[in-house]
Order: structure tokens, then C-alpha cells, then sequence
């Protein structure tokens, strides 16, 4: 997203350099076994853990170790522009809070666009302006793709799968210093919406962020 804020912090970066030391070894092991394999993380949790935070640190580590990384922000796919989401949610009572809000068939054709090491054409949100514009992308020479949203690991395919355990009730000063949206009764009623299904996602990770930022690895 255009003009996001990030408040990079040092939990961040180390909890990405214990996530990169797993990446690492495990994209070894699919390159291994399928020669030229394009390695995916995904990274979820609710609005304020720091999900972009560490999909930036986890790009800066893996650079270092000399793998071009391209982050991919789900919140870029909503089907209806922030200018107008906020009526659209009032309008069917919130109803539509969830992840038919984003257009999927629009990710998935830009995640085989990665795999194929294709030319893709992206919707990119500015912040300031409250407008999609359109980025054009070449996945030729990207080495590893990190999708980061609230159901980015519901995301078909991924290889590790990164959930973040801070909810939005914990995350309320996070979210009142990027100022991203108002944060008035709409905000914590669509927040509470998103908290339950985020609920439901948890299942589907295999690596875990705690409240205090530890990382914890299952199989």
C-alpha cells in the first residue's frame, strides 16, 4: 500500500530472523526436490499486530541472504475501494465483513503470475488518496513471494504459514499511531467481525508469533 506507515520495531526483526532460519531450510529442501520451486509465506493476524512490520523485516533478512523477496498486501484486493467500503459494510449491517470482501480471483491470478515468473499487473491502494492504482510487476526475478493480510494463509499453496496471536484489543495503540482508518464505533464493530474469523484462520498456520513476539514453530 502507498503512503503506509510502519512502526518497525526490534520484536520485529528478530522474531523475522528466527521465521527466516525455518524459511531457509525449508526452501532449500522444496528446491531440492523441485528444481527452480518459488517458496511462499504467508503472514496473518488482526489490524495492528505488526503483520506488515515483519513481512518487511522477514524481505530485508532474506535479502541479505541474497533472495529476492516481493511482498504482496492482501488489503490492496478489496473488491469495493476504501472510499466507498465504509457505507457498502453499513449498508448489509456488516454483514459483509469477511473474505468475500476481496477479489480472490485477482490475488490467485497474481500468485500464478509469481510461480510462473510472469509480468503481473497489481491494485495498489493509496492511502492518501483513497484510490487503487495499478502496479505492474515483474516476477522474473523474485526468488520467494510473502503475502501478508488477515487471510493470507487461507491463501491455496503456501509453503509456511505465519499467524501473529495479538488481537485487536490489544493492538488498539498501534492502531491509533498508523491512523490508518478512524477509529470510532464502525471501526471496532468491522474489527470484531474480523476477530472471529481470524479465529477460525489459526488452524491453517504452522508458525505462531505470540503476544510477547516469540516465535513458535509446529509441524
Amino acid at each position: 500500500m502507498l503512503s503506509d506507515i510502519l512502526l518497525i520495531s526490534d520484536k520485529h526483526k528478530k522474531a523475522a530472523e528466527a521465521i527466516s532460519e525455518r524459511v531457509l531450510i525449508e526452501k532449500a529442501a522444496k528446491e531440492e526436490e523441485f528444481p527452480g520451486y518459488r517458496f511462499i509465506v504467508a503472514i496473518s493476524g488482526e489490524s495492528g499486530a505488526g503483520k506488515s512490520e515483519l513481512a518487511h523485516s522477514l524481505a530485508l533478512v532474506l535479502k541479505k541472504e541474497g533472495i529476492r523477496v516481493k511482498i504482496l498486501h492482501t488489503d490492496n484486493y478489496y473488491k469495493v475501494e476504501p472510499q466507498l467500503r465504509r457505507a457498502e459494510r453499513e449498508r448489509n449491517n456488516f454483514e459483509s465483513v469477511g473474505p468475500d470482501e476481496y477479489d480472490h480471483a485477482w490475488l490467485n491470478r497474481n500468485i500464478e503470475d509469481f510461480r510462473h515468473g510472469r509480468k503481473a499487473s497489481m491494485p495498489c491502494v493509496d492511502i492518501i488518496t483513497e484510490k487503487v492504482d495499478l502496479l505492474v510487476t515483474d516476477f522474473s526475478s523474485i526468488d520467494l513471494l510473502i503475502i501478508d493480510g488477515l487471510y493470507a494463509i487461507a491463501t491455496d499453496g503456501i509453503d509456511l504459514g505465519v499467524y501473529i496471536e495479538l488481537t485487536y484489543q490489544e493492538t488498539k495503540k498501534n492502531q491509533l499511531l498508523r491512523g490508518k482508518e478512524s477509529t470510532d464505533e464502525h471501526r471496532w464493530l468491522v474489527l470484531e467481525k474480523e476477530h472471529q474469523s481470524a479465529l477460525r484462520l489459526r488452524r491453517l498456520a504452522n508458525t505462531f508469533v505470540s503476544r510477547e513476539y516469540k516465535v513458535l514453530f509446529c509441524d
